[in-house]
């Protein structure tokens, strides 16, 4: 019995010393998402889309236009709807990104993600 013991605890204590007690997991790195440039072929379709959508909010009470006074913020938004309608960022990503410069402007984030689903 006592070497039944023995042998229990030799074979246990051998399985110890194939584990990794310095806990050294690598962790994936992760590397930020480069969005794309459109290709001259997508930046046409693109803008035939756009141009719908944009005309589809005059027709709509609640939209209240955003103030896009400076050429940073019309490249901002216009790179922001491009990369929503080229499946590079999703729906609610589009509409979280919009949030942050412009927070009161829920309801037209929401409308243009939605018109770009329709066109």
């Amino acid at each position: 019995m006592k070497f039944k013991l023995l042998i229990i605890t030799m074979v246990l204590i051998s399985f110890t010393g194939c584990t990794n007690s310095l806990n050294t997991v690598q962790t994936p790195k992760i590397k930020p998402h480069i969005y794309e440039k459109p290709t001259p072929a997508k930046a046409a379709k693109f803008h035939k889309t756009m141009v719908k959508v944009a005309l589809s909010t005059q027709d709509d009470r609640k939209y209240t236009k955003m103030t896009l006074d400076t050429p940073e913020k019309k490249v901002w938004f216009k790179d922001l709807m491009y990369r929503l309608w080229d499946r590079q960022i999703t729906r609610n990503q589009f509409i979280e990104e919009g949030l942050t410069k412009y927070p009161t402007h829920k309801y037209e984030f929401t409308y243009v993600a939605n018109g770009f689903q329709k066109f």
